[in-house]
């Protein structure tokens, strides 16, 4: 099982896009249109799968909120902070 991080672990690896609210880390980003919405959430489902470990996204038009915790440790893994980091890249390269 995946180690979970103590409070003041998962803060400090907060980048400055992430929030958090208990054992959830979120990000909402708006993009240029909807197409593009869609590119990122295509993008960011192949990461998911390779890592084995699914945001809950949100799509509302041109806006996206992801939301990650890792449910089976019950709270926030290094898991969570990797793929938010990978997520950041996506959205850094459009």
């Amino acid at each position: 099982m995946t180690e979970l991080l103590s409070d003041s672990e998962a803060d400090a690896r907060l980048g400055e896009h992430w929030t958090r609210s208990g054992s959830v880390i979120s990000r909402e980003v708006e993009l240029a249109s909807f197409p593009q919405a869609i590119e990122v959430v295509d993008r960011v489902a192949e990461l998911a799968e390779a890592a084995d470990h699914h945001p809950d996204i949100d799509i509302r038009w041109r806006t996206l909120t992801f939301r990650l915790s890792t449910h089976s440790a019950g709270g926030l893994t290094a898991k969570d902070f990797d793929l938010a980091a990978q997520i950041d890249s996506v959205i850094s390269g459009l």
